[in-house]
């Protein structure tokens, strides 16, 4: 099984967070006893500001067996897409397209998603409900954590 991760579960495990640290170390832990852990490079663009070098960043992401795995153009499209659907539908700017490509980047290529923003991605990529786990607590996008 493929499982998508996004930026603030891994931000949660890397910074660490100990409020969501251990929920998401043991997601990430249960990813991968069930298969391969990716990382789109939305995701890794948003990791870079936490490490000191992009070695340290490679590093990290070796030691939880994540690999990258890029956004083609038909995940862009489906992104651009959906983001429009949303601001066309009266959504604020404080949603940015990264989240709509994270999203449809997971929906592509995943059968499992790690977020701590399980709301909005049951919103807008529905079909990704079903792929997220369950339990922990909720990271609202105001919460996320600081660089």
């Amino acid at each position: 099984m493929i499982t998508a991760v996004d930026t603030s579960v891994l931000l949660d495990v890397f910074l660490p967070d100990d409020s969501f640290g251990p929920r998401s170390a043991e997601w990430l832990r249960t990813a991968y006893d069930a298969g391969a852990i990716v990382v789109c490079d939305i995701v890794y663009a948003e990791l870079a500001p936490a490490f000191p070098d992009r070695e340290a960043l490679d590093d990290a992401l070796r030691q939880i067996n994540a690999t990258s795995s890029p956004i083609d153009v038909s995940i862009a499209w489906d992104a651009g897409r959906r983001w429009l659907k949303y601001r066309r539908a009266g959504g604020p700017r404080t949603r940015i397209i990264t989240d709509f490509l994270i999203g449809a980047h997971a929906t592509a290529t995943a059968e499992s998603f790690l977020t701590r923003d399980r709301g909005f991605y049951r919103n807008h990529f529905p079909e990704l409900a079903g792929r997220m786990p369950a339990g922990g607590k909720e990271r609202r996008p105001t919460d996320r954590a600081p660089l």
